[in-house]
């Protein structure tokens, strides 16, 4: 029987702690201009797991309305995000990779939102874009 994977992750301080347990659905990098104000990054690399497959384990997040539809989670102590929650994925959680205590176990797998990427990053991984 194979063993399901469980990963585990939190803020910059501690203060939030996470669980997703299982495969992602997805993972990728986002370069829309929203993901980029909200962790004043180049892009944000998230990965998607079924919403019922997140739990917290230690603090409680902030929540914070980015848009209509649009639920962002972080912590109130060091201001870290959590998750992405969004009305056009009803049952996912989105939590960032590099939260993750092991950001390494998780490969994205396309670059979405290109549109929006700023003119100045230039990666070379030969993933997708969209």
């Amino acid at each position: 029987m194979a063993e399901t994977a469980m990963r585990e992750g939190r803020c910059l301080c501690g203060t939030v702690r996470y669980r997703v347990i299982g495969e992602p659905l997805w993972a990728v990098h986002c370069h829309c201009e929203s993901c980029r104000r909200a962790t004043s990054a180049a892009f944000a690399t998230y990965a998607g797991f079924p919403r019922d497959r997140f739990e917290i384990l230690a603090g409680e997040p902030a929540i914070y309305r980015s848009s209509p539809g649009v639920v962002r989670r972080f912590c109130r102590q060091c201001g870290s995000p959590i998750t992405y929650e969004g009305e056009r994925w009803p049952t996912e959680t989105h939590i960032f990779v590099c939260s993750l205590d092991d950001p390494t176990a998780l490969l994205p797998t396309a670059h979405v939102h290109t549109d929006e990427q700023l003119p100045w990053v230039h990666l070379g991984d030969g993933l997708p874009r969209e």
